[in-house]
């Protein structure tokens, strides 16, 4: 397949998109209903009746998108840091209840009439021409749908197309049916009402269960969560990942991960690195939202350094065990490695000139951290000239 693909609708474009294809969702399913209905119970078809109850839960369904799409869209806010995106999971966690309990009812119904010889009746060859035309509305509603549903990157949107797929199908079992019932078996009708009622039931439980699935932070699948890893892992500057959690934010996903950086740069390099890393995930992979967390080094295989005390106290310690203050210490850089800290200090200009002072000290420092519970090594650096 050639040729770039279309550019990603804007939010607005998005939003103004999902109304329309859903309101002529709507304009289909109340003509279909209102025909199959009416033309099946004049016409005596058990099996038409069914599939118009299915679009009139159609019907139900799209008034439930429209509300889930307008309410969905809405911005971030104080109460709603990450947005409403799964106004559209509950939504769709709806939609699969209904479908359920449609296809529980009509089943029992369909069940219940076939155990009673008096509802085996022949149909109207009327009830045909309908369930016909109803096939080719729902396939043609069902591919318009699916079409702008994937340009918007949109699950309820797409799981509300398939269901117009399931439509089509009952519709399509509904046209055999009644032409097995036309041609002599009576008893097709509402076998097929049957049909028709078990396949509303199962649309409805995979969508319920997705739904529900998104609704309890099930992570993305293992080709989505592969794709991300490489792209933080081709990230400049980032050694090692581990902790990579996803889940799903209606169609949009959220990222969580820890990577490993050099343990030695500088804070401001290290946030580059993860500002980086998010970027990236952003860009390649559509993602809500990507939390990156920078370690310098692998905190799910060594020795934790949260035991070990702040900075001042730190300090303390080490002028306790020299016995007086840092003589020419400018700077002193701690890193917290391996469940122990090690030093570097940067020293004065001026006590750098002193060769006696530095070996001194060296020799001082390496004598009390021979044995030492919290540092593990303490480098001297002269200041740049």
């Amino acid at each position: 397949m050639t040729g770039n693909p279309s550019p990603e609708p804007q939010h607005g474009e998005r939003y103004h998109l999902a109304q329309n294809v859903t309101w002529v969702s709507v304009a289909v399913n109340i003509f279909l209903t209102v025909l199959q209905i009416v033309i099946g119970i004049i016409g005596k078809s058990q099996a038409l009746v069914a599939d118009g109850l299915h679009s009139l839960s159609d019907l139900l369904c799209d008034f439930l998108v429209l509300f889930a799409n307008r309410h969905g869209s809405k911005d971030a806010d104080k109460d709603h840091p990450y947005g409403h995106a799964r106004i559209e999971t509950a939504t769709t966690l709806v939609l699969g209840l209904i479908l359920m309990g449609t296809g529980a009812a009509l089943l029992w119904g369909a069940a219940q009439r076939l155990q009673d010889p008096l509802a085996l009746q022949k149909v109207h060859q009327m009830t045909l021409w309908i369930a016909i035309l109803t096939l080719a509305g729902k396939e043609g509603l069902f591919r318009y749908m699916l079409h702008v549903a994937r340009r918007l990157r949109s699950r309820m949107l797409e799981a509300n197309a398939w269901h117009a797929r399931s439509d089509a199908a009952s519709s399509l079992i509904v046209v055999a049916g009644i032409a097995g019932n036309l041609g002599g078996i009576t008893s097709l009708d509402l076998l097929a009402a049957a049909l028709v009622a078990a396949m509303i039931f199962r649309m409805g439980w995979k969508q319920a269960y997705q739904a529900l699935m998104e609704l309890i932070d099930t992570s993305l699948d293992e080709q989505e969560v592969a794709a991300i890893r490489n792209t933080l892992l081709s990230t400049p500057g980032v050694q090692g990942l581990h902790e990579l959690r996803t889940r799903r934010m209606g169609d949009r996903a959220l990222v969580d991960a820890h990577v490993l950086v050099e343990p030695r740069i500088s804070v401001s390099e290290g946030h580059y690195v993860a500002e980086t890393a998010r970027a990236r995930v952003l860009k390649a992979h559509g993602a809500l939202d990507v939390m990156v967390h920078i370690d310098p080094e692998d905190d799910s295989a060594v020795k934790r350094s949260v035991h070990l005390p702040p900075r001042e106290e730190l300090l303390r310690h080490l002028h306790k065990r020299l016995g007086d203050d840092l003589p020419g210490a400018e700077q002193i850089v701690l890193h917290y490695l391996g469940g122990k800290v090690d030093a570097e200090i940067l020293l004065s200009d001026s006590f750098s000139r002193q060769p006696e002072a530095v070996a001194a000290l060296k020799a001082k420092l390496e004598k009390v951290l021979t044995d030492d519970i919290l540092f593990r090594s303490v480098e001297l650096r002269r200041s740049a000239p």
